[in-house]
């Protein structure tokens, strides 16, 4: 097949362009660039958020407009709706699908959209463009198109393009915009991460540089431990709708099942879930008759759900799976503005914070060889000897310290310790809100005032002072902290009758 324009004119801006973010905007000139340079096969790696299904669009309606045919492929079938729906919200119509009985399928339709798995099924139509989305998945079907087609465009999309080998098959990398970067300008969600006394992995073996399954699940599936994990939310989770991430399909069903023992209405998904139960779950979600979703890595590509919560139990050793979980919820939405990680796997203090992971060039390393890790050791959280804040670099960002040489940081069994920055302090509102909430749950219980103090001694480390005695019927968060008090008072009695 014969490539019907110049080096570069794919890219070419367009008359009556649609307004694009300026990181859009910077990818279309990057990806230009490239070309321009002799570049066949480009990697455009933006975070979770940064729009690459609408960057994927502007590179197709440009192609149109050269009257150019393109191939969009996605990873899995189950988002080939999706991907159709959002074409046409940008304008591209001329839309046909490349899968048996769709409703959609239009062989003369000059943009095709297409999974993977159907690629390698299906005899391939012509096209000057190809674009493959979270292009880090490797894929036979498109390892073979390319050696088939070396003078059509392929642009691969990726959040995280880490993944071994990449470098061997596709030219360059372009790096239009990072995760802090989109934080910065408001894009992605401001976020706050927690991070336990990390799990003792050191009985786990390693396979293939990831942990081998079977003992994250010994050490992850505790009892105590996935005791931890739901407390912890009851008492910081603030009733956020959340994301739990489990080792394995009995660890996130246990994990579900201790959800709702406690009360918190959770729903399960693993790859075995179908289409319609997903939907359900989805929409159970979204209207907030479930608060916690327990899943094994089926959530971490192709989702987008108002989460403002992560829970990661599932140790790993790989940055893009560890990038992927916590991008689930940097996405904004109503009422999603910020979002909390509670790193029970440890993951940010082995990996590092999501802002600080970011890679300049493509992995080449040879089938048979071991991946080069770069080291991390400077870039990693370490804790604030002062305050207990974990950070990076010398000044804490909650206290001022600056770090020394220490032999050593203790920490509170089973406590969470932050991560990232101090978070907001409370304002009286928030404080008259909750001396509300514990004055009506006092007067219901005729506890005399007890309770109310009680708690908001808990919450706030003070009396209440200053603040007017107005009860107000508890909202779902109140409740869920308060129900944490509760949970946190049983075991401790529990555990002193047992001594």
């Amino acid at each position: 097949m014969v490539a019907v324009m110049l080096d570069g004119d794919l890219f070419t801006a367009q008359a009556k362009a649609k307004v694009l973010r300026p990181h859009q905007v910077r990818a279309l000139k990057m990806i230009r660039q490239s070309a321009g340079k002799g570049n066949r096969r480009i990697v455009c790696t933006m975070p979770t958020g940064a729009g690459k299904t609408v960057l994927a669009a502007k590179l197709i309606e440009n192609a149109l407009a050269k009257g150019n045919r393109a191939i969009f492929t996605a990873p899995a079938i189950s988002l080939i709706g999706q991907t159709v729906a959002a074409f046409e919200a940008e304008g591209i119509r001329d839309t046909g699908v490349m899968q048996a009985n769709h409703p959609r399928t239009n062989a003369s339709a000059r943009v095709q959209v297409a999974s993977v798995q159907t690629l390698a099924r299906r005899d391939i139509p012509d096209a000057s463009l190809v674009i493959v989305d979270e292009c880090h998945i490797r894929s036979q079907a498109i390892d073979d198109l390319m050696a088939e087609r070396p003078d059509v465009f392929f642009i691969g999309l990726s959040a995280t393009p880490w993944a071994k080998g990449m470098g061997l098959r596709w030219q360059d990398l372009v790096v239009p915009v990072t995760i802090g970067d989109l934080i910065t300008d408001g894009f992605l969600s401001r976020f706050t991460a927690y991070a336990p006394n990390v799990p003792d992995l050191s009985g786990v073996k390693v396979r293939a540089g990831e942990y081998v399954e079977s003992g994250l699940a010994d050490v992850m599936g505790q009892a105590a431990l996935m005791g931890s994990v739901v407390q912890t939310w009851l008492e910081k989770g603030e009733d956020r709708p959340t994301l739990c991430f489990a080792v394995n399909r009995a660890h996130a069903a246990d994990l579900q099942a201790e959800f709702e023992r406690h009360g918190i209405a959770a729903g399960y998904v693993d790859a075995m879930s179908d289409r319609l139960e997903r939907d359900l779950i989805n929409l159970r979600f979204r209207t907030g008759d479930i608060r916690v979703i327990c899943s094994v890595r089926t959530m971490t590509t192709g989702v987008d759900l108002p989460v403002s919560c992560i829970i990661d139990a599932a140790p790993t050793r790989s940055e893009m799976l560890h990038v992927q979980k916590i991008g689930r919820g940097l996405r904004v939405n109503p009422g999603t503005e910020d979002c909390l990680i509670l790193d029970h796997a440890g993951n940010s203090l082995r990996l590092g914070l999501v802002t600080d992971i970011n890679r300049g060039d493509l992995d080449t390393t040879a089938p048979g060889e071991k991946a080069k890790r770069e080291a991390k050791a400077e870039k990693l959280p370490k804790p604030c000897v002062s305050c207990g804040t974990l950070h990076v670099g010398r000044v804490c960002p909650n206290c001022g310290h600056e770090r020394r040489p220490v032999a050593g940081v203790e920490s509170a069994d089973g406590d969470l310790v932050e991560i990232t920055g101090k978070r907001a302090a409370p304002t009286k509102a928030c404080k008259q809100g909750f001396w509300s909430m514990a004055l009506w749950l006092d007067r219901e219980r005729n506890k005399g005032g007890k309770l109310a103090k009680g708690l908001y001694m808990s919450r706030f480390g003070v009396w209440p002072c200053g603040l007017r005695d107005v009860p107000m019927q508890p909202d779902r968060a109140f409740l869920s902290y308060e129900k944490s008090r509760r949970v946190a008072y049983a075991k401790r009695r529990a555990k002193e009758r047992g001594r």
